[in-house]
This record gives structure tokens, C-alpha cells and sequence, in this order.
């Protein structure tokens, strides 16, 4: 009998298997530790020392190196939390689970981040700590969906369950993700448009946005160090009982 012809890559199936992916995120761990370290010091470096002052609000502005990177990261965080809870309820993939399970509390630190900076960068800004603007009341209700994932992951006792309920709910808090983005388009709000586009360079000088780019990436890799050293801890929670798992706390 003819075997069956898999219509993903091999690396999606393999994914599937807690030891391989326990293995294949040691592997690239160092480098992007390696990378978010080089990335993050020579972004915040160039940001505080050598990147001009705006010639409307001073120094003030500088806190968007954090601001921008942190509101980033909040919504493509929650975008691969859906993306995993989706695998997770159709490939019925453990690791998957375990993914958008550790992506939460990384996700909503920085959605906290981004609320908290946004707050200190709009007193001096707008006169005023908080404003019920479209972006920041769409960012407040992403933080809560986070917190909701993690919630329901701390409530419900069986994993699989919970699994099931928490990617029903990121799947259903996809809708918040363009509303965050488009708001500004959308709605007359107090917030500026978006700083970085695909179609469009930015307004700001090069010397301003270039390390604004330095810090995102830096952010980003930051993320996967984060998403794989959490993501590693649950597999070995998870598959304690494993003889592989066993073996390896015998080793060490």
C-alpha cells in the first residue's frame, strides 16, 4: 500500500515531537541570546547617545525605542499565540499547546510595556497619563486577552482542556489585532500613525528610525530567547514521565 503523501514540510511534523524540539531550541538558543544581547545594547546605545533629539519634543521622545518595540512585539506575540492554539485544536500537536501556552506571559509584559511607556510618553505629549483613545483602549483590551489566556490556563486542570479553551479564545481575540493597527485610520484618535510601514519610508531621519529597526529585531530575538527557554521548561514539566526526560535529569 502506497504511503500516504504529507502535504506539510517535514520540520512541521517534527515539530510534533517534544524531544526534537526540546533539542532543536538548545541549539539555537546561544545565538539568538547572542544576538538580542548585541542587538538590544547597541540599539539602546545609539538611541540615548547618538540619535538626535525631536525638534518638537526634545529627549522626551526617546522613550519610543521602547514604546514601538514592546506595541510590536504585544500583537505579533498574540498573532503566533492564535497560530499555535490553532495547530494545537486541528494537528492536535502538544508542543503547539505548549507554545501558545508560554507565549502569554511574554506577551502581555510587553503589552504592559507598551501601555506603561505610551502613558509616559503621552503626560508630556497630551497632558494627560491616560486618554480613552481607539489605540490605547484597543492595546488595554489586548493585555486583557492575554491575561484571560492566562487565566483559563491556571484554572482548568486538565491541559487539554485548556488548551482547547485558551486557543478558542486567542482565535476569537484575533479580531483586536487590525482594530489596533487601523485604529488610527479609522477613528479621529490623539495617537500618531504607525512609525514603520512596508509600502511607505519612514518620516523620520535615518539616525532616528535605524536604531528604532536595531531595537524591533533586538525585541524580537528577545522574544525567542523567552518563547524557547519557557517553552522548554514546560516540555520537561510535561513530559517528566518520559524515559528520554528521565535519562536527561540523570545526566545532569
Amino acid at each position: 500500500m502506497a504511503e500516504k503523501k504529507k502535504w506539510m514540510p517535514r520540520w512541521f511534523y517534527q515539530l510534533a515531537s517534544p524531544r526534537w524540539s526540546y533539542e532543536i531550541m538548545g541549539k539555537l538558543l546561544p545565538w539568538f541570546a547572542i544576538a538580542t544581547a548585541a542587538l538590544l545594547v547597541s540599539g539602546i546605545v545609539w538611541a540615548l547617545a547618538f540619535a538626535p533629539s525631536d525638534y518638537q519634543q526634545g529627549n522626551s521622545f526617546r522613550i519610543i525605542y521602547i514604546h514601538v518595540p514592546s506595541a510590536i512585539l504585544a500583537q505579533s506575540c498574540y498573532i503566533l499565540m492564535a497560530i499555535a492554539g490553532a495547530i494545537g485544536l486541528i494537528w492536535k500537536m502538544k508542543v503547539a499547546d505548549m507554545v501558545a501556552k508560554s507565549s502569554a506571559p511574554i506577551g502581555a509584559t510587553m503589552a504592559l510595556l507598551a501601555l506603561v511607556t505610551g502613558a509616559i510618553w503621552g503626560k508630556p505629549t497630551w497632558g494627560s497619563w491616560w486618554v480613552w483613545d481607539a489605540r490605547l483602549t484597543s492595546m488595554l483590551i489586548l493585555l486583557f486577552l492575554y491575561l484571560g489566556v492566562i487565566a483559563l490556563n491556571s484554572a482548568i486542570e486538565s491541559e487539554a482542556t485548556a488548551a482547547q479553551a485558551t486557543a478558542v479564545l486567542a482565535l476569537v481575540g484575533l479580531v483586536n489585532i487590525p482594530i489596533i493597527k487601523y485604529s488610527v485610520e479609522w477613528w479621529n484618535t490623539l495617537h500618531q500613525p504607525a512609525t514603520f510601514t512596508l509600502t511607505e519610508r519612514p518620516a523620520m531621519p535615518a539616525d532616528m528610525w535605524v536604531p528604532l529597526l536595531v531595537m524591533v529585531i533586538g525585541f524580537y530575538c528577545f522574544f525567542a530567547v523567552s518563547l524557547m527557554l519557557r517553552t522548554r521548561n514546560e516540555i520537561l514539566h510535561r513530559e517528566r514521565r518520559a524515559r528520554w526526560v528521565r535519562e536527561l535529569i540523570e545526566k545532569q
